[in-house]
């Protein structure tokens, strides 16, 4: 039984009310646009604002459960290694013998922080000063996930009352921790709350992002219908954030393309920052180089450990049960080679130089 604030979502009654969740995906996405179209300022002050919630949650939740927690903490969990791949890990994961395997498996539950600073790039050109405080952002996105992320990770083992039990659960492991936990109503509910609205918030970064990134391709000519989707009204890429919102939503009308697209939206993310990185590495052009952030001496070893880890993720995001990603990332670069030499090579020439 899967409880979701005591309900129990996995109910057949309440799987066939599935509409509702239809409903409610489209209104919180409607709410999304509207905010979006508003103006940047309004949508920069939410998402600034979502940036101290999401570390306000986290260092609540991780004191909560680590001061409510049901047993003595064991600091020792923090460095025990457990195979918990197959039915001992709820099946999340297909059983592998290897723990090496299996460790690396576990790395791609981590990887979803790349839409963090995926996002600021995605406005950089709505960011004054964006050559510095586009890249200011984007490092402490990222140096914030991992100290506060790691620490939240360590929070949640120790807090397990049951670590083997604890992996059994799966997907309800959170829940079932939150509920094991001795914490007040009053805090679990806050937690609960703040959860909510940070996702939420999340969201509206998303559409941001990905309203940003259809307007940079079709500003360019890159996308069918850029003519349309490039156009701006009141200083805002009106179109381009309207269709983020419809094909957000068009996503949802199939629940089982869910984890394909989450796991698929990493690996692919961390492809498409792996290729301009390969490019530098064999770049002599020096306004390439000129243009790239350049770490000097560091910057081939940088890149050169970028694309092993880029491969090594996208290795990982394709294992079972993902092997569909790999199959969507094979369909499209076929189909998007097909696309490409039958028609757009003749079209696209290329972005102009600016």
């Amino acid at each position: 039984m899967a409880e979701t604030f005591g309900i129990d979502v996995s109910s057949p009654a309440w799987q066939a009310g599935g509409w509702i969740w239809l409903i409610g995906t489209g209104v919180v996405l409607l709410s999304h646009a509207l905010i979006n179209g508003h103006g940047i300022g309004l949508t920069r002050r939410l998402t600034d604002f979502s940036g101290y919630l999401i570390l306000a949650v986290a260092v609540l939740l991780a004191v909560a459960l680590v001061a409510y927690a049901p047993v003595p903490i064991e600091l020792s969990r923090l460095w025990t290694f457990n195979n918990f791949t197959g039915s001992s890990g709820g099946n999340v994961w297909p059983h592998h013998e290897s723990l090496s395997l299996a460790f690396m498996l576990g790395m791609l539950l981590v990887t979803y922080t790349i839409t963090g600073f995926d996002a600021s790039a995605h406005v950089a050109e709505d960011t004054l000063n964006a050559p510095e405080n586009a890249r200011r952002g984007i490092f402490y996105s990222v140096f914030l996930s991992v100290i506060f992320g790691y620490l939240l990770t360590c929070a949640f083992v120790l807090a397990l009352p049951d670590v083997a039990q604890g992996a059994s659960k799966g997907s309800d492991v959170f829940m079932w921790l939150l509920t094991s936990s001795k914490m007040p109503q009053s805090v679990r509910y806050t937690l609960y709350a703040g959860v909510i609205l940070a996702n939420y918030l999340c969201g509206l970064a998303g559409v941001t992002s990905c309203s940003r990134m259809i307007f940079a391709f079709a500003r360019d000519g890159g996308l069918p219908w850029s003519q349309r989707l490039r156009r701006v009204s009141n200083e805002n890429p009106q179109r381009a954030i309207w269709a983020s919102a419809a094909l957000a939503f068009v996503c949802t009308l199939y629940a089982g393309a869910f984890s394909v697209l989450a796991a698929g939206s990493a690996v692919l993310l961390y492809i498409s920052y792996v290729m301009p990185s390969a490019s530098a590495l064999f770049a002599t052009q020096r306004h390439w180089l000129d243009r790239a952030y350049n770490l000097r001496l560091l910057s081939k070893p940088f890149a050169l450990f970028a694309i092993l880890g880029g491969l090594v993720l996208t290795f990982v995001g394709i294992q079972p049960p993902n092997q569909a990603v790999g199959m969507l990332i094979a369909g499209m670069v076929v189909f998007m080679g097909i696309v490409w030499f039958l028609f757009e090579h003749r079209r696209f020439k290329g972005p102009p130089n600016r």
